[in-house]
């Protein structure tokens, strides 16, 4: 009896240390376990914070190339400024001359002060051979447009219409054809630009004017404050 109490005894502290062990490895285990998982974290948060550290760099050196190139664009807008301001007469006269080009290319309405020309078949002569001495023909528009453009008329309609700058004009018989539109006389034709420069040049001595009567074509011209055209695209 006394032998098995002893080794029953003996069974309990064995029983006991076995539970103490288990548990002290249990718990080692779970301590190394923690710090594995805590050595984890601090390694992803410091390669987290290394890619932000270089995010950073990057956009920080991005910043300052942007700077640059903002600073560059300054410098040549002043440069452009000061160079406008210098050459400010050339750039003006260079925008007169293309809104002139724009106005005979008729790209742009017209207005302005200027004159009117009338041009009608003569009365017809019944003693007459040839009928069409007495008619209006393109030459004689031709010749009128021709001289109200080296006087410097700025826009030039017939029967209202805008001549371009490649326009073309065709008689048949008492009607003639402007761009494929066909208008019968009178042909009224109008001319934006100075008045008297403009009448000067038709009726210098032995010019259109003259001309016009020679061929027995009922001419009248007359001065206007305001004429209006519309642009090409307009019509």
């Amino acid at each position: 009896m006394k032998k098995r109490n002893y080794n029953s005894k003996f069974t309990k502290k064995q029983f006991i240390v076995l539970i103490v062990c288990i548990s002290t490895g249990f718990m080692i285990g779970y301590s190394y376990n923690l710090a594995k998982d805590e050595v984890k974290m601090n390694s992803n948060y410091l390669e987290q914070e290394e890619s932000y550290r270089e995010e950073l760099i990057s956009q920080q050196e991005r910043n300052k190339e942007l700077t640059e190139e903002l600073i560059a664009l300054q410098t040549k807008r002043r440069e452009y400024e000061k160079d406008f301001a210098e050459n400010e007469e050339d750039y003006e006269h260079l925008l007169k001359e293309a809104e002139n080009l724009r106005l005979l290319l008729g790209e742009i309405p017209a207005h302005g002060e200027g004159i009117r020309v009338t041009l009608k078949d003569g009365e017809y002569n019944p003693n007459s051979t040839n009928p069409n001495e007495y008619i209006v023909h393109e030459s004689h528009v031709f010749n009128v447009i021709n001289e109200l453009k080296v006087s410097g008329a700025e826009a030039i309609s017939i029967n209202g219409q805008r001549l371009k700058s490649n326009s073309y004009i065709r008689c048949n018989g008492p009607v003639i054809t402007i761009d494929g539109k066909q208008y019968p006389a009178p042909f009224i034709i109008e001319a934006v630009g100075d008045r008297e420069t403009l009448i000067s040049a038709l009726k210098i001595t032995g010019g259109v004017f003259d001309q016009l009567l020679n061929d027995r074509i009922v001419v009248t011209i007359e001065e206007n404050d305001y004429i209006q055209m519309p642009s090409i695209n307009d019509e």
